[in-house]
């Protein structure tokens, strides 16, 4: 996470799952590689697999079609598009109907037809025109209970009471005698049947459908509008059983309605299954309630899948089970992060896309992975194990202890190449086992016995998280096929297949890369639509295919121990202000300096090398600011030297309007601005006078005397702050006052720019002291805390800790050269606050066995505390103890009572 100027300060996430983010969406939490919507039967679109809604919503609603205006095209003999049929039905107006039935149209698709379409369709022209009359009533009246506060209809709307009952049902009727085209008479008696429903008059409803629109032998559209309306009626009079299953011939049978029918089903128990089940007379009725049972309890659907297959392997409504399973199957597969929580390597997978995380180092619900084992071809097996034979497996190792050059069958078989199983770590499907292998014999039986090439797609994609990448392309190449989504899902297939298998990312391959599949990896110019607010994504994008492919070579890079182009995968250069680890930013400038870079060097990493200013500048403010934190002042001066141009920590302003929406600037420095370089007050080299990050320097720090070092100035850039600790440490290797304080002024320096100090900020690639992940006493033992990639590289705290002991030596120095008592005090005073910043780094990764779930987790903790208590006045407070036993009388030790309230208690 970035901490931008102007916008929100962000707290950085320390090996943690951010589930617990109030806007964390799981659909956008992987890559949803294998297209769920190539389903033939659109109508079925609903019903596709999501977390964040009760349906799935990632589809135009233009695909499902309108039974209704089906119906009516056929009605009008096809005469009219199914556009200008729609447009006839549910926008013309009742007025502009009447000009027609008149003679006098005025709609210019009114006019096209002429006169003579009323002629030839009156009966229906007639019909619509009641319709258009009656539809605004068309809602059932609302009324009040004890719950109604939290309904938020509008108050005004009109409902069905609003009609004259009596006369509207009489003006039906009549039509309804009067009509002689049967499918208009029974439209007339599915508004009968409407209106008794939404007046709550449910007996009058029910009979009304057995009058008016059972004895036309019609089974089409219009008889399962009204059967929709008399299943409502049912409910109403509590006739739950015969409502569930005349809802379900209307989720059978419609192909708008599902949805609405499924919800009106109201299936919740075992009982209401089980009634449909008996009624089920029909192989499709019984296919389409295993359906039914399948998606409301979808932990292994493999089962009820089997179920299916037996009625029917042709059946569509399998096919929407196959691509919720494999959709399943994708979110343990293909995460948008592999997360590794802690430095004994436990991964889990990280969630979400907030930019507010919290900082939880309790979080206790990672999850190992499982590794599947690579299936091998009987000629992989020969190569690998000459391979082997004859020294294949040797590996060089750079000095940083990663792999420079591996054996492609170590590369093939590390177990940290992604992608691969691991359980999702959401809490609704704890349950979910890894059923991969039991899916893929399912489709690899269905797809023999049904003719849809759709079954050898899933067989194809199913070897694809298996990692028999050989055996899912040679079934793709078999698929002959002419449909354009399974054209476009084979073709992306095919990528997936050659980049995922392909050992090692080498020049070769990445020239590979930009010669066949440049479209996945070189960035389109996004065309920005201020048309609506309604595009805006409050998530940002879904993850994509090609999201995907740079996360699988970002991981490649990395296992290849090519750390700087795997961190430029996923990141800016300017990224590495947040984390400035000393081994990476010498890993990601080896491939700035890197001569010949191929075409995919170029255009897709050495890209995100983006505006830092002068890029050597920035490299070596990094390191300039290591050797400061290491007290290597002539070091961090030789840096500093060659930084000159440093062009400022690279931040940007976020600003809102309504009219122009977000524009991001990047900030401009004021000249009297710390901007990572310059303006640094000479308050470094002084002491706080109450620890107050928030504070104006001027209230938290007091300047110590500076009249013996004129070289200090006020205000000073980096390079002169160097330039001026190497002359104090010179100083300080003398005897007397003046070098015991020129040591002092050392051991403050380092002191007030460690993560207690006021300064903090000055060595770590930040423009203030405001907290954040910097700033967190925990830091890995290990020197790569990653096993994946640098993808979530902003969330984790990658820094080398302090070395408070080089504070504490100067300060040591300082107190024997000193006869000052008062300043001795002083001296004191700054070691111990030192010696605490040791024991907070060694509380935060003190071994902890117990956790909240412990039911004596309180006890415990009781327990654990008094011991770290302990432990921190035996070994973490001597010089405190110093101060007490010898200085109590100074000053100095009366004036810090006041002002520090954990010293006072101390001391009493």
């Amino acid at each position: 996470m970035k901490k931008y100027i102007l916008s929100l300060a962000v707290v950085s996430l320390f090996y943690t799952q951010s589930d617990a983010c109030a806007w964390s969406d799981p659909d956008y939490d992987y890559f949803n590689l294998f297209t769920q919507t190539i389903i033939k039967d659109k109508a079925y679109l609903p019903f596709l697999h999501n977390y964040s809604s009760r349906f799935y919503g990632g589809y135009n609603p233009a695909l499902i079609p309108d039974d209704n205006i089906e119906t009516w095209k056929k009605f009008f003999s096809n005469q009219l598009s199914y556009s200008e049929t729609q447009n006839l039905v549910y926008k013309i107006s009742m007025n502009d109907l009447n000009a027609l039935k008149k003679g006098n149209p005025a709609n210019p698709l009114l006019q096209k037809l002429g006169t003579g379409f009323y002629q030839r369709y009156k009966e229906g022209i007639d019909y619509l025109i009641e319709a258009k009359y009656l539809e605004p009533y068309m809602s059932i009246n609302f009324i009040e209970n004890e719950n109604s506060f939290y309904y938020d209809r509008d108050a005004n709307r009109k409902n069905a009471t609003a009609l004259d009952y009596n006369k509207t049902i009489a003006a039906l009727t009549s039509l309804y005698n009067a009509a002689r085209n049967p499918e208009i008479k029974q439209r007339y008696g599915y508004q009968l049947v409407r209106l008794n429903h939404y007046t709550r008059n449910y007996d009058s409803a029910v009979q009304a459908f057995k009058t008016y629109v059972a004895p036309i032998q019609l089974k089409g559209s219009v008889y399962f509008m009204a059967l929709d309306q008399l299943a409502g009626a049912q409910r109403g009079l509590e006739m739950n059983s015969d409502a569930n299953w005349n809802f379900f011939q209307v989720f059978m049978n419609s192909k708008d309605r599902k949805e609405s029918a499924f919800v009106s089903m109201q299936l919740s128990d075992t009982a209401s299954f089980s009634n449909i089940m008996k009624k089920a007379n029909t192989n499709e009725e019984k296919n389409m309630a295993y359906f039914l049972l399948g998606y409301q309890d979808f932990n292994n659907p493999i089962p009820m899948m089997e179920k299916m297959y037996e009625i029917n392997p042709d059946s569509e409504i399998l096919k929407v089970m196959a691509a919720r399973s494999i959709n399943e199957l994708e979110r343990s597969y293909l995460p948008t992060y592999y997360y590794t929580s802690d430095a004994a390597n436990n991964p889990y997978i990280q969630r979400g896309k907030s930019d507010n995380n919290v900082n939880s180092k309790d979080a206790k619900t990672e999850t190992k992975a499982v590794v599947k084992e690579e299936k091998l071809s009987f000629w992989q097996k020969i190569v690998r194990f000459f391979t082997n034979l004859f020294g294949g497996s040797k590996s060089k190792e750079s000095a940083d202890g990663n792999k420079a050059d591996q054996s492609d069958d170590e590369l093939l078989s590390n177990p940290n190449r992604i992608p691969f199983y691991t359980t999702s770590g959401y809490g609704y499907d704890d349950k979910m086992t890894d059923y991969l292998d039991d899916l893929e014999k399912f489709t690899d039986k269905t797809k023999e016995k049904s003719k849809d090439e759709y079954w050898q797609i899933a067989d194809a994609y199913l070897k694809f998280l298996k990692k028999d990448y050989k055996e899912s392309t040679e079934i793709l190449n078999d698929i002959k096929t002419t449909n354009p989504e399974y054209l476009e899902e084979i073709k992306r297939m095919k990528v997936l297949n050659d980049i995922v298998s392909q050992p090692k990312i080498d020049a070769d391959y990445e020239d590979h890369l930009m010669k066949d599949y440049s479209e996945y990896f070189v960035e389109k110019k996004a065309v920005k639509d201020t048309a609506s607010a309604d595009n805006f994504d409050y998530y940002g994008e879904v993850p994509s295919t090609a999201d995907f492919l740079k996360d699988v070579i970002a991981n490649r890079y990395f296992l290849q121990g090519e750390d700087g182009k795997s961190f430029l995968m996923n990141n800016n250069l300017s990224d590495l202000q947040y984390n400035p680890n000393s081994s990476l930013v010498k890993s990601v400038e080896a491939f700035y300096r890197k001569p010949n870079k191929t075409q995919f060097e170029q255009q897709i990493i050495a890209k995100n090398m983006d505006s830092v200013g002068n890029i050597d500048a920035f490299f070596n403010t990094i390191y300039g600011d290591r050797a400061m934190r290491l007290a290597d002042f002539d070091k961090a001066k030789s840096f500093y030297e060659k930084a000159r141009s440093f062009a400022g920590i690279p931040r940007q302003n976020y600003e809102w309007t309504e009219k122009n929406g977000q524009t991001i600037t990047p900030k401009q420095y004021t000249p009297s601005e710390y901007d990572g370089f310059n303006n640094i007050s000479n308050l470094v080299f002084g002491h706080n006078v109450w620890e107050s990050f928030g504070s104006p320097e001027a209230e938290s720090m007091k300047a110590e005397n500076y009249a013996d070092f004129p070289f200090i100035k006020t205000s000073m850039n980096k390079l002169e702050l160097a330039d001026a600790l190497i002359q104090l440490k010179k100083i300080g290797t003398g005897t007397g006052e003046k070098a015991a304080k020129a040591n002092q002024l050392v051991g403050n320096l380092l002191y007030n720019t460690s993560i207690l100090g006021y300064y903090r900020q000055l060595f770590v690639m930040d423009i203030d002291n405001s907290n954040g992940g910097k700033y967190d006493f925990w830091n890995t033992d290990r020197k790569k805390p990653y096993k994946y990639y640098y993808k979530n590289f902003l969330d984790t705290s990658y820094i080398e800790p302090d070395n408070f002991d080089l504070s504490i030596n100067y300060y040591q120095k300082a107190l024997k050269l000193s006869n000052n008592k008062e300043e001795r005090a002083r001296i004191l005073f700054q070691m111990a606050s030192a010696e605490q910043g040791k024991y907070y780094q060694y509380e935060a990764k003190a071994p902890k066995d117990f956790d909240y779930s412990d039911p004596k987790w309180s006890e415990k903790e009781d327990a654990r505390q008094k011991e770290m208590d302990n432990l921190k006045n035996q070994k973490y407070r001597t010089y405190f103890a110093q101060l007490k036993a010898q200085y109590s009388d100074t000053e100095t030790i009366k004036s810090l009572m006041g002002s520090c309230s954990y010293f006072s208690y101390f001391m009493r």
